[in-house]
């Protein structure tokens, strides 16, 4: 039944309707109305308070990653809105559904260069599947029924919403509305089938690459199945982590620059490469003539304009992965590939990851160890840098949506941010951000709605005073001329954690790790553990710039 409400409870009323039980944001005078009609349903939508909008955004992006629901932000005009483009960058390069709103000035205003007014419609196009501004109350409502729909149809990514103060205090009529719907999926037609399907059977040394449209098409399970029936090896990108547990036989682990040997071993040798949910990004194929060199590629994506974008394909099958994985099973008798694997398993064997060996320093792969032995079932975040290739390569994921981090932005202070979303959205299970004390020093502000919203994210800062990814590059490729990456701040972590009524912990030595992680585990709240660790400790193995597998970089001596 239709009622006369406010622009304001349309939004709130609208949000409802379409599902949304969470709101990270931070008020201000543009979205006063709003805040005010969110008073009347906090029994309804639980608003966390971001220490900045961009935390707010981050926030929304991790809520999005680990459950599978759409992000919602909510900013004020003018620096409310633009402090959020950090993170709608971030969640639009790695293909995250998100509903940004944005106050503005009132529409007699726009254009007039108003107090806190900005474009932000303008500024946000290149990084949004959509963005609209409602200058008109009556189209509220179909425009957030909109935005949800669009958000995650076909490849997810955010969208934005912009909204005049006038038009959250105007009156229209509002109907209630079926929760969206997403639009339906293409679907590859027989003839594309068969063709994929005979490619596959000719195949004598098949691998396939999940990307992270395997992790938000929730074709995990199709996967597993789908990889065992045609019995081939799982080769991931970073954002393909738990696309299939880290501890079956068919898992090679992560693919490209700082990939596991194996992995990259695989891609170079293997006659058809079977890229799911991926985009051949130059982390993962750095020299895109000469990636797979010796592969047939068969791209299955739910994104037509990433198919042959970066590596051409000469098999292609547009739809979503988890329907294309089952209707390729289905055309597909078993398949039995006993040698190929047997030579990848045995390399694996013979060439695993570069593990230090140091007895008494503390080792970001020695904290991740304990903490894999520790935790049951954690949702890991990490900020970007060493620490989080080191997460990529050595903490074992068992799980879809377990492991996010910003791998296509690349954005340093995207963790606290993201752990506290998913901490909202996940109470049940521990959040643990494994960050360095460059990105940590960005975003270290949302410790303060860690603490204030009893949210138990464990904070592990990596602390060897340098930009420790960048100083590596200097080291390998700018001859050791290190300019401005020995840092050293002199932030007492334990002290800042106190301050902000968190827990805090130091581990120095490597005997003091297992210990510490235990208390830090059962302190009962946010907490932050920092690791003394060395400036030289070294991300291998390597592929450079530009490279192949065959230029992989395995340790020091080689650079």
């Amino acid at each position: 039944m239709a009622e006369k409400l406010t622009g304001a409870q349309i939004i709130v009323r609208s949000l409802i309707d379409q599902g949304v039980d969470t709101i990270f944001g931070y008020p201000g005078g543009a979205v006063l109305n709003i805040y005010d009609a969110l008073y009347a349903f906090q029994d309804k939508i639980r608003h966390v308070t971001a220490s900045h909008e961009q935390g707010a955004a981050h926030a929304a992006d991790g809520y999005a990653r680990s459950s599978g629901k759409t992000g919602v932000v909510l900013a004020t005009s003018g620096p409310g809105a633009t402090n959020t483009v950090t993170g709608i960058a971030t969640a639009y390069l790695d293909s995250i559904p998100m509903v940004i709103l944005t106050g503005n000035v009132t529409t007699e205003l726009l254009g007039r260069d108003s107090f806190q007014e900005v474009d932000i419609a303008g500024v946000t196009m290149p990084i949004t599947k959509h963005n609209w501004i409602v200058r008109d109350v009556s189209q509220l409502a179909d425009t957030i029924e909109q935005a949800f729909i669009i958000a995650n149809s076909g490849r997810p990514g955010p969208v934005l919403i912009d909204i005049p103060k006038d038009v959250t205090a105007a009156v229209a009529e509002y109907t209630p509305r079926a929760k969206f719907r997403p639009r339906e999926t293409p679907v590859p037609d027989a003839v594309g089938i068969e063709t994929a399907a005979e490619a596959i059977r000719k195949s004598q040394r098949p691998l396939i690459y999940a990307g992270g449209g395997v992790i938000s098409g929730n074709a995990s399970q199709a996967l597993n199945a789908f990889s065992k029936h045609i019995h081939a090896p799982v080769s991931m990108s970073a954002m393909g982590l738990g696309a299939i547990p880290w501890d079956d036989a068919r898992c090679l682990g992560m693919i490209g620059m700082h990939g596991t040997p194996v992995s990259n071993k695989a891609s170079q040798e293997c006659d058809l490469l079977i890229a799911v949910g991926s985009r051949f990004s130059d982390r993962v194929a750095s020299n895109r003539a000469s990636f797979a060199k010796n592969a047939q590629v068969l791209h299955i994506d739910i994104d037509a304009t990433e198919i042959s974008k970066n590596v051409a394909a000469d098999l292609s099958l547009q739809g979503d992965a988890k329907t294309v994985l089952e209707m390729l099973q289905n055309a597909l008798e078993p398949q039995n590939h006993g040698e190929w694997m047997q030579e990848l398993l045995r390399y694996k064997a013979l060439n695993p990851l570069p593990v230090p060996m140091d007895e008494v320093k503390v080792h970001p792969y020695t904290v991740l160890k304990e903490l894999q032995m520790l935790l049951e079932d954690p949702i890991i975040v990490t900020d970007v840098g060493n620490h989080q290739m080191m997460t990529a390569q050595f903490f074992g994921f068992s799980r879809p949506r377990s492991f996010l981090s910003s791998l296509g932005f690349g954005t340093m202070g995207y963790g606290l941010g993201a752990a506290i979303g998913a901490q909202v959205a996940n109470p049940d299970r521990r959040v643990v951000l494994i960050t360095g004390d460059g990105s940590f020093h960005m975003n270290m502000n949302e410790m303060a709605v860690a603490v204030s919203e009893k949210l138990p994210v464990m904070v592990m800062v990596m602390n060897n005073s340098v930009l420790g990814m960048v100083r590596e590059w200097q080291r390998l490729f700018y001859q050791e001329r290190f300019s401005c990456t020995s840092i050293e701040r002199h932030t007492n972590f334990v002290q800042l954690a106190e301050a902000f009524g968190a827990h805090g912990f130091r581990i120095e030595k490597k005997a003091d790790i297992r210990e510490t992680l235990r208390k830090a585990a059962a302190c009962g709240g946010p907490c932050i553990v920092e690791c003394i660790t060395d400036r030289d400790d070294e991300l291998y193995p390597i592929i450079p710039p530009g490279g192949t597998a065959d230029d992989i970089i395995f340790c020091a001596d080689m650079a």
